[in-house]
């Protein structure tokens, strides 16, 4: 791919994360200062499995692009969140197919263990020691500037904090608004 390409799908990206990061917090501000019995998280609850197969899909997806196409070596943090994101899209995949909301019991551990993970990445990479020495003997760096959008706001640790940010969301949403239909 050449550069230009590669910009255009990290804006693509940016612009899709920072909506996602948005439905993220919203939904959240929703579920937990608002009325549960909103429409909007009632459409979330509704079509759960059907976001959380698109999310984690795009996340595989993209993940691979820029690893096997664009051939941006992920640094180790990289490959273990994938390790957590991986598997959900076929756990999502497997549930859709059985319209089986209990995945959320399956899916929640990986999702919360990816997000701390990503969310380590994340301050390492904001507000670690800015070297471009490699952090393990792959000789990748977690800290390579490999995207940087908007004022390097988006790079690949925030995409992959965004999409288990709103996997996590997403769960928190079926998870507790059942809990107060229950009631």
């Amino acid at each position: 791919m050449n550069s230009i390409t590669v910009h255009y799908l990290n804006m693509f990206l940016g612009i899709g994360a920072i909506l996602l990061q948005l439905f993220s917090f919203v939904a959240l501000a929703t579920l937990f200062f608002g009325d549960k019995k909103a429409k909007f998280l009632e459409y979330i609850d509704k079509h759960f499995l059907v976001i959380g197969l698109l999310i984690s899909l795009f996340a595989l997806f993209f993940s691979l692009v820029y690893s096997e196409v664009i051939n941006f070596a992920p640094c180790y943090l990289c490959w273990w969140q994938r390790v957590f994101v991986y598997p959900l899209v076929f756990m999502f995949a497997v549930a859709l197919w059985h319209k089986d909301k209990k995945v959320l019991r399956y899916s929640l551990p990986l999702v919360a263990i990816g997000f701390c993970i990503s969310a380590y990445h994340n301050l390492r990479y904001y507000f670690g020691e800015n070297t471009n020495a490699p952090c393990d003997s792959s000789g990748v760096s977690c800290y390579q500037q490999l995207v940087s959008e908007f004022h390097n706001y988006i790079s690949i640790p925030m995409l992959a904090l965004t999409g288990l940010f709103a996997l996590l969301t997403l769960c928190l949403v079926v998870h507790f608004r059942s809990k107060h239909i229950e009631k």
